[in-house]
């Protein structure tokens, strides 16, 4: 048993002051922090189950160990009998991948394990788990007799293998690092063995300032992930660990380049540690798979995502037999979800979800269908990793007002005489096989006689020629050939299996009353008047232009901008055509798979929500979307106000989804046909206002 200084001291402390310490008291006594502590009582309680003692946390009598007294005194004789390791295996590895990563050449095996105050023995276990580790990454760890141990790869990805180490096993204590530098505490001793203080409280302050001021917010996980990044990429290269050059382009994280550039040189001030081009695209590629936008600020040009997003819903919708394809907020978090994550893939970016395995656990049903789903719909981009589908299965999850999923799935296990191997093969599934909720075991004989509709799912180690329904034939020992075989059935039939059934567990006997009922009715006319408003606008302010004598494209964008600002929809037409300009210097508008380009922009100085068409006489090569040139042949200008309410948004993503629904409106969009496009636009509202206001 191990077992830390630290937690031999907590264990004494709460036997000698029964009932009187707290988690408070006692991190106040040893001086270190609540969270520390609560981290400890954790590895307590699994010391305690060893000696059938239990730690009660009671919030007016402090912290009790309970249990027979032998027991409790027998702890006490064991406390005293053993010399605590100062520390944990984690703690020990790091400081392993540490002392290989800051050395090019090899270590003795009898050198390292010295230096780290462990036994040949338990070195090389922890060599054989790093090794693992680090070919995720493809750095390789190699172990040659007489020579020693390195790591050899790419510093790009030695760089990556460290930081993800540092988040995925001390997330907490970084997170608490910061929040001690911040508030002063800082000390000459470095950070987790490797950061230095100063570097890292100097880098907090200047991200902070930098990017959580404006739009570009980071998710707090985000935020920490590019803080150690950022550190590491300082500390590597004061050390003379240089990435090599990549012949990778800076447009796709033009933004995100110019972001760190100005950090780094904050930071090149205070410390001046150079960093190179390559430093700097490194940490803008980790910037931009990290961004967080809030929901609301995501660009409607993103027409070919969200179509992509809107039929993720649909199918996720039909498989689990619910209806989500009105809920405008599920559509918003994913589109601001699905950017960074699609990037974060295209990269090879790894990525880690601490809850994966517990959404999985919980919620397998939703997890295999929303899979299904990102695979059918994103299949350029190939495997998914479970990582980020578990992020997607949380915004589904926030739509459905998640509780346990209440889904059985039955399982019939069939084996010639239903006993013996049976037995063991039906305890297997429902371990291996979270999905299935309860497995019955029957003979062939006893499948001859019953019914067995009533099964989701039949398994069966020998062939059953008598049944019509599909089954699955699996070997008596379960082997992982099997075990797959069984969960890509089950994905395959996700939309039989939840038929009849009901996704999440009902409250209520009576089917609850509409959500606008139990609003005030303020809210509910301020979102009709809004609807409203939005719908006129558009209809009212539509026109197609035909300006012949105009020659490129940027002068009929600025001639609509000019009868917009005429009109009256705007003031300041000049600052509006600037900020067209910068988005279209940001990235593609065109289209894919149509002549057409989306130019938008949200402004102080537009007034009115404004959707217009230019039809052009010669095609102009603009980029796409998709980052590839292509031909435009009708311009298409949305403009809208820089504050837009919930409903006002809703309709602007509706119109700008709606330009790629299907062929039909394809051709029509791109007809420059003023009449023909009108009706379309007013039958996309009639049916919204059906769908989302009008009750029959």
């Amino acid at each position: 048993m191990f077992i830390t200084s630290r937690e031999k001291a907590i264990i004494e402390l709460i036997i000698k002051t029964s009932g009187r310490h707290t988690a408070l008291s006692i991190a106040t006594f040893l001086n270190v922090s609540v969270r520390t502590i609560q981290r400890d009582l954790k590895s307590i309680e699994k010391i305690l189950k060893d000696f059938d003692l239990q730690l009660i946390r009671n919030p007016n009598d402090g912290l009790v160990i309970e249990g027979k007294n032998e027991k409790i005194f027998k702890l006490i004789q064991h406390l005293m009998g053993i010399h605590p390791v100062d520390l944990p295996p984690q703690e020990r590895k790091l400081q392993l991948l540490l002392a290989l990563l800051q050395k090019e050449e090899s270590y003795k095996i009898q050198g390292l394990a010295f230096q780290l105050g462990v036994s040949i023995t338990t070195l090389t276990a922890y060599l054989d788990e790093l090794a693992d580790w680090l070919a995720n990454f493809h750095v390789k760890l190699t172990r040659k007799r007489g020579v020693g141990v390195e790591i050899t790869g790419k510093e790009l990805d030695k760089r990556k293998a460290l930081a993800g180490f540092f988040l995925l096993y001390f997330n907490e204590e970084l997170i608490e690092s910061l929040f001690l530098l911040e508030k002063g505490n800082c000390s000459n001793e470095k950070v987790l063995y490797f950061f230095s203080p100063s570097y890292l409280h100097q880098i907090d302050k200047a991200v902070n300032a930098s990017i959580n001021t404006g739009m570009a917010r980071l998710a707090d996980s985000d935020y920490i992930g590019f803080i150690v990044h950022l550190c590491i990429t300082m500390q590597r290269a004061e050390e003379g660990f240089f990435l090599e050059e990549e012949n990778s382009s800076r447009s796709d994280v033009r933004d995100e380049y110019q972001l760190v550039a100005d950090i780094c040189g904050a930071l090149k001030e205070n410390f001046s540690i150079p960093f190179s081009h390559e430093d700097i695209h490194y940490l803008a590629v980790i910037l931009k798979g990290s961004k967080l936008q809030a929901a609301d600020a995501v660009p409607y040009d993103s027409v070919v995502l969200g179509q992509r997003i809107k039929k993720l819903i649909q199918y996720v919708s039909t498989q689990l037999h619910v209806d989500l394809t009105k809920d405008f907020s599920l559509f918003q978090g994913l589109l601001a979800h699905m950017e960074p994550s699609l990037f974060r893939i295209k990269q090879q970016m790894g990525l880690f979800n601490p809850l994966t395995e517990e959404i999985k656990r919980k919620y397998p049903v939703l997890f295999m269908a929303i899979k299904n789903g990102v695979e059918k719909e994103f299949e350029e981009f190939g495997f998914f990793p479970d990582d980020e589908i578990a992020f997607i299965v949380l915004h589904f999850g926030s739509a459905l007002v998640m509780r346990e999923e209440d889904l059985p799935i039955h399982a019939l296990v069939v084996c010639p005489t239903g006993i013996g191997t049976s037995k063991m093969l039906a305890s297997r599934i429902k371990k291996e096989i979270v999905e299935i909720d309860s497995v019955e075991v029957k003979s062939i004989k006893e499948m001859q006689e019953g019914n067995y509709d009533r099964y989701d799912v039949i398994i069966s180690t020998v062939r059953l020629p008598f049944i019509d329904m599909d089954y699955i034939l699996v070997t008596p020992l379960l082997s992982e050939e099997d075990i797959t075989n069984i969960r890509d059935f089950l994905r395959k039939n996700i939309e039989a299996l939840t038929q009849n059934k009901h996704y999440i567990k009902s409250t209520q006997k009576e089917p609850s009353a509409p959500k606008t009922a139990k609003r005030p009715i303020t809210e509910v006319l301020q979102e009709l008047n809004d609807t409203q408003q939005s719908m006129a606008s558009l209809l009212t302010n539509f026109r197609v232009y035909r300006l012949h004598h105009l020659q490129s494209h940027e002068q009929t964008l600025s001639e609509m901008v000019r009868q917009a600002e005429e009109d009256k929809l705007l003031t300041n037409g000049q600052d509006v055509m600037e900020t067209l300009k910068e988005r279209e210097r940001k990235g593609g508008l065109g289209i894919p798979g149509t002549s057409m380009g989306l130019f938008h922009c949200r402004s102080e100085h537009v007034k009115q929500l404004v959707f217009q068409i230019s039809h052009l006489e010669n095609p102009c090569l603009v980029k796409g979307m998709d980052g590839k040139n292509m031909y435009m042949k009708s311009l298409l200008l949305m403009l809208a106000p820089e504050e837009l309410s919930a409903r006002e948004q809703e309709i602007v993503s509706l119109v700008s989804t709606s330009l790629i629904e299907n062929n039909e409106a394809i051709m029509i969009f791109s007809s420059s046909n003023e009449e023909m496009i009108l009706e379309r636009l007013e039958s996309i509202f009639l049916e919204y206002l059906h769908t989302n206001l009008i009750k029959e």
